[in-house]
């Protein structure tokens, strides 16, 4: 038998460590690579950065793949409260790991681009550079794409902290109130970009909701009760 509080511990522990190198890769480094519009200084700017670049790029992998850890634990906190809340959590979240992954080839195709490589002789410098800024947005417009499975996965993760007895309630309405904070942003910049950023900036706030659950989990676990073993 393993407790409950041991479970929620680990799943706080692992949250913990994805949400420390998400910002790095999705907010740092695209605020310091990219000029908007000007291809030619964000070519430079990779050119200048292929290590910072090539960080951000292992900081995403990591931040990935620590989330299947992540809502793989939880699955298991949470399935004795509701089973198919609880495979809604973990598939939503899984759904969004393989976009992300591949995300990434966006990033390495900037690199690739900007390296100077004998084979893209065929291209001028100023093509070259439109190219990189492409798929550096083309990288952005993936992580839009990916946000909303982010956004999503947390509707029914605070239905089942809300339901779990183990958890403050409270706690499951921040994780919802995230939730729609994701979508929001996701929705607008893919749907009616001239408004993203104003949409985003509050929704941004709305995100923060998925705080307090980390800082529970990590710090006052879950009242404790035994879990069964998996099959």
């Amino acid at each position: 038998m393993n407790s409950t509080k041991k479970t929620a511990r680990l799943a706080g522990i692992l949250y913990l460590l994805g949400g420390i190198t998400a910002p790095f890769s999705l907010i740092y480094l695209p605020r310091t690579l990219v000029v908007p519009g000007d291809a030619t200084a964000t070519a430079n700017h990779v050119r200048a950065s292929e290590t910072l670049l090539r960080m951000g790029v292992a900081s995403e992998l990591i931040f990935s793949i620590v989330f299947i850890f992540v809502v793989l634990t939880l699955y298991r906190l949470f399935k004795g409260v509701d089973e198919k809340q609880a495979l809604a959590m973990l598939t939503l979240l899984l759904i969004s790991v393989p976009i992300s992954l591949l995300n990434v080839l966006n990033e390495i195709a900037a690199l690739n681009l900007a390296s100077g490589a004998d084979f893209l002789s065929v291209f001028d410098k100023r093509q070259l550079d439109a190219l990189v800024l492409l798929f550096l947005r083309l990288h952005s417009q993936g992580l839009l794409v990916a946000g909303i499975f982010w956004g999503l996965w947390l509707f029914p993760f605070g239905i089942l902290v809300m339901r779990s007895g183990f958890i403050p309630r409270v706690l499951g309405v921040f994780l919802i109130i995230a939730c729609f904070g994701y979508l929001a942003s996701s929705f607008t910049f893919l749907l009616l970009p001239a408004y993203g950023h104003i949409v985003s900036r509050f929704a941004m706030v709305l995100t923060l909701g998925e705080l307090p659950i980390i800082l529970w989990l990590l710090i006052k676990g879950a009242e404790d009760q035994p879990l069964e073993n998996p099959a």
